[in-house]
């Protein structure tokens, strides 16, 4: 955004930030979405998706949530989302080379697509409030997420962190819920496990952060 600090040096960050020693290049996804899911900021959309179409569109929005059309551009390999599936990478990558390697499975990305049809793995975003799709770990590098950047603060306090919270709104009625993402009658509070923080400064979200670690400023 215009008027935020820029992030100097960032060849480091990008290493950790994109497991660039794992795989390259990276695929990224958006972070709206990621936040607006995560933080549970779909349960209280009272908008329908085709509310937002343009009045020339084909309908193809008609009956959707917000969350709906996330969860579609997963589904259609459009966009990633993370976690993936509901299950752990490591483990599906080990299950994936076994299964080649028994010759039951030509490749890794067969086994995952026949696992997928037959139910036994699931896209993370279809329940993306079960406990096994939550985003465990959060490592923020000179950004002042909780309370400066993120946008709808008080639900990234309730339902990442589970403290205190302003939450003042109401959840959508059963006319404007998704579709095709699970809805949980008890929205779950406290989804991360871990929040690190690296910079140079206190702030909001080094206050409330498990650990923090120091950061380089632009003179060093």
């Amino acid at each position: 955004y215009v008027g935020q600090e820029k992030c100097r040096p960032i060849t480091g960050w990008l290493s950790l930030a994109n497991a660039l020693d794992w795989a390259r290049p990276p695929r990224t996804m958006i972070g709206t979405a990621f936040w607006y899911m995560h933080t549970d900021q779909w349960r209280f959309d009272g908008y329908q998706a085709d509310a937002l179409a343009s009045p020339l569109s084909e309908g193809s929005f008609t009956g959707m949530h917000t969350a709906d059309t996330i969860a579609q551009s997963a589904r259609m390999g459009w966009m990633p989302f993370y976690p993936q599936f509901d299950a752990n990478p490591l483990d599906l990558a080990d299950q994936a080379r076994a299964a080649v390697d028994a010759g039951e499975a030509p490749d890794a990305a067969t086994y995952v697509a026949n696992r997928l049809v037959d139910g036994t793995l699931t896209p993370s975003i279809a329940d993306v409030d079960a406990p096994e799709n939550w985003p465990r770990t959060l490592t923020l590098w000179r950004s002042n997420l909780m309370g400066s950047s993120a946008k709808g603060n008080e639900y990234f306090l309730k339902h990442l962190l589970g403290t205190h919270s302003n939450v003042m709104a109401t959840e959508g009625g059963e006319d404007v819920r998704p579709r095709d993402v699970t809805w949980r009658e008890d929205a779950p509070e406290g989804k991360l496990d871990l929040l690190l923080s690296a910079d140079f400064r206190m702030t909001s979200t080094t206050l409330l952060s498990d650990i923090v670690l120091p950061a380089a400023t632009w003179y060093e």
